[in-house]
């Protein structure tokens, strides 16, 4: 078993992303590891989003988003958009980025990126999941590897989120 909840949860196969967000006149972005397909036909992705996130707010009142997909060497990337609130400073300013169709910001030196639009967002548990339809997307390097979950190790210092034991369950069968 492993030697915490924390290191069993982080060997998960998730990739690492930067979420671009816009609204009105507003741009910013914040790295995200919680997201996959869901399906083919309609094209669609499930993204885990903080409600106490900066973005969230900007996330739900454009019901867009933009997913830009990170290559391995990226993490200072990551750690730039996953460390630092956009509440109160423009982590975008430093960043060659683009929009895409509708407006939502990307990271031009990516792997690739989506263009999303919120079908439904619920509430799970501390955060809350955000269903998606992909309308666009380009993929901007063939040959590069996508960055994981695992490379950035607990950069976030999201570790300390985990409990330190998994919930006793008395009425299995």
């Amino acid at each position: 078993m492993a030697r915490s909840i924390a290191e069993l949860f982080q060997r998960l196969t998730t990739g690492i992303y930067v979420i671009g967000v816009a609204d009105g006149n507003r741009r910013d972005a914040f790295t995200a590891a919680w997201l996959t397909q869901v399906s083919f036909d309609p094209l669609m992705v499930a993204l885990s989003v903080n409600p106490d996130n900066a973005s969230h707010a900007m996330l739900k009142n454009s019901g867009r988003f933009a997913v830009t997909i990170l290559k391995q060497e990226q993490l200072e990337l990551a750690r730039h958009f996953g460390t630092r609130s956009g509440a109160d400073t423009d982590k975008l300013a430093p960043i060659d980025w683009a929009e895409t169709p509708a407006g939502m910001p990307y990271l031009k030196a990516a792997l690739a990126w989506l263009d999303c639009r919120v079908n439904t967002i619920t509430p799970a548990g501390d955060h809350e999941l955000v269903l998606a339809s992909v309308h666009a997307g380009e993929l901007l390097d063939a040959e590069a590897v996508p960055m994981s979950d695992a490379e950035t190790g607990n950069m976030d210092n999201s570790a300390a989120l985990f409990p330190a034991s998994f919930p006793s369950d008395h009425g299995h069968s």
